[in-house]
């Protein structure tokens, strides 16, 4: 590198902003993206998107795409797939009303067994997958159809609710203000000053970290990233934060699933950037036979992603049950293909040993803002099949056509 480290500049920031852009628009392609999807429906919906009562649905819908793309990005990454994640999430949601209505058992013990269920199930699957051999398309295939019927069964082909309401909290529930009296003494009919304050502190933090991270990189000389653009974007991150959380502070405050995805998110960046098992699932899906060489016990790393795939799936079919307040079943029919797509689309790699949490999470917006945005404008859902199925190829001819020029 040119530049010294104390510059906090690089390889990539000699050539300015716009080279450094275009070696990382695999990272921020899709960002920019959903920044650029986003400001379209904004235009064309009138204002309908961002408004705060429609934010929090966004939120509400996507909760349990999000969550599942979660699982099955490390999946992908381990160089498998889960087809049958939408299937176990709604045998799940079969199962925990079932439990609740007809057998009158507590929905705390209902979520912690459910729970297990979701995770023995992903585990079974997982079984076959590293240690038979069995292609995971196969067995997760199979598992699709194998749960499909079984929630088929368990409903008798009818719907099961309502349910109660510490048990339709989990999705529809919202985080209480601790601080009321801080709205009336600012003159403010009504604003959720716990949201807004939470919302300043997530950027504090975020801000604080990157700024720790870039002085980190800088002392060992790899800040390539040019300081404008650092500067720009963590303005731009800062500023989108604290407009979300008054938004969301001018409703109803922050509902309790956004709590549960952000727990989620923060938790799974941390076992994929700073974990050994986390390096060790990057380096299976790169390479199965050198990391086996490595000492790496792949079979036990794939068995994991599988199981904790099938905890997320139950955790996303308990979420989506209370939200509807009832468990139907068609429940969780094409969620397998949402999730996939929202991977793909935030960038990871068909082979494997590519791809990020903020990735799939951004993934998982661009598909929930265009089904929100092009419902508002009344677009049928054949041509919404049509237009999803299409961004999902560009996503991946994208992806080929960053590898290809790589190499």
């Amino acid at each position: 590198m040119s530049a010294t480290p104390q510059t906090g500049t690089g390889q990539g920031a000699s050539g300015g902003v716009g080279a450094y852009l275009k070696n990382n628009m695999r990272q921020y392609g899709m960002l920019l993206a959903l920044l650029a999807i986003m400001i379209f429906f904004q235009i064309m919906t009138d204002g309908t998107l961002m408004k705060p009562v429609n934010l929090t649905n966004l939120f509400l819908q996507n909760s349990y795409i999000i969550i599942m793309a979660l699982g099955m990005l490390l999946v992908i990454v381990c160089g498998h797939i889960d087809l049958s994640v939408g299937s176990v999430a709604g045998f799940i949601g079969a199962l925990a009303a079932v439990m609740m209505v007809d057998y009158h058992i507590h929905p705390l013990l209902t979520i912690i067994l459910t729970l297990a269920v979701g995770a023995m199930i992903g585990a079974a699957q997982g079984y076959w997958i590293a240690y038979w051999r069995i292609p995971s398309f196969i067995v997760t295939l199979a598992g699709m159809l194998v749960f499909r019927g079984a929630t088929l069964w368990l409903l008798n082909g009818k719907s099961v609710g309502p349910f109660s309401k510490g048990f339709q909290s989990l999705s529809t529930g919202f985080v209480p203000d601790a601080l009321p009296f801080v709205a009336p003494a600012l003159g403010l009919e009504r604003l959720n000053a716990l949201t807004m304050l939470a919302g300043v502190v997530i950027v504090a933090v975020i801000l604080w970290s990157a700024a720790r991270a870039r002085a980190r990189a800088a002392a060992y000389g790899m800040a390539d990233e040019p300081f404008a653009f650092f500067i720009g974007k963590n303005a731009v991150i800062a500023l989108a934060m604290l407009y979300i959380s008054w938004l969301l502070a001018t409703f109803r405050g922050v509902p309790n699933v956004l709590v549960t995805m952000g727990i989620l998110i923060v938790a799974y960046m941390f076992i994929t950037n700073s974990t050994t098992i986390g390096r060790r699932i990057y380096a299976t899906g790169g390479n199965e036979k050198a990391a086996k060489l490595s000492g790496i016990k792949t079979e036990r790393l794939t068995f994991l992603t599988f199981a904790n795939m099938g905890f997320l799936a139950a955790l996303a079919g308990l979420i989506f049950a209370a939200r509807l307040n009832t468990a139907t079943p068609k429940a969780g029919v094409g969620f397998e293909l949402d999730v996939i797509a929202a991977v793909f689309i935030g960038g990871a790699s068909m082979s494997g040993g590519v791809g990020t949490i903020v990735g799939a999470v951004v993934g998982a917006f661009i598909m929930g803002v265009m089904n929100n945005g092009m419902s508002i404008l009344g677009i049928g859902i054949d041509y919404q099949q049509v237009i999803k199925g299409l961004v999902l190829l560009a996503a991946v001819i994208f992806d080929v056509y960053n590898k290809s020029k790589s190499h």
